[in-house]
């Protein structure tokens, strides 16, 4: 079963190009940093629940390329080419790829149990403010799916269903 994800929250400010939106996501995972990074920001972790990395060079200024596996062919940022922009070893992955904006991954031992960890997560995107619910809802379905590849559960892509996400856009409008 998946553990209760936290309701992410969202900022939108002006920007050059239209609103900026920064979303913000904090979540205790009863799992060893090492774990979560492996989940994060490795080629072989990615894809057991949120994308392929058809590239991923493990340094700071390396190239990034993700493919997301519950998007369909085609679509808005189903595949998103980019740079690793922060990257310190079981600490701090980022990711600036395409439409996607920049996709931050901050990880530490959660305090009184080093056998769990924090995840501090933000995405920074530009777009119209319906985009800010979409990924908001779209990442926290993401992290239930983490939760559960970390779980040992890693997502069947060919079985999920749209029905989720639908529910969870309709609980963030309902939050702002």
């Amino acid at each position: 079963m998946t553990e209760a994800i936290p309701y992410g929250t969202g900022e939108t400010r002006a920007g050059d190009g239209g609103p900026v939106h920064v979303l913000h996501f904090v979540l205790l995972l009863p799992h060893p940093v090492v774990r979560v990074w492996a989940a994060v920001a490795t080629p072989e972790g990615l894809p057991q629940w949120l994308a392929a990395a058809e590239l991923l060079e493990p340094r700071l200024g390396g190239g990034v390329k993700l493919r997301l596996l519950d998007a369909e062919e085609g679509a808005e940022g189903a595949a998103a080419t980019g740079r690793v922009t922060a990257w310190d070893r079981e600490a701090v992955a980022e990711y600036t790829v395409g439409t996607c904006g920049r996709i931050r991954f901050h990880m530490e031992p959660a305090p009184a149990n080093s056998l769990a960890s924090v995840l501090r997560f933000t995405n920074e995107f530009a777009g119209p403010d319906g985009r800010r619910l979409d990924k908001l809802a779209r990442w926290h379905r993401h992290f239930e799916y983490l939760s559960d590849a970390l779980d040992g559960r890693p997502v069947d892509w060919s079985a999920r269903t749209p029905e989720r996400l639908g529910q969870l856009r309709a609980e963030y409008a309902a939050r702002t």
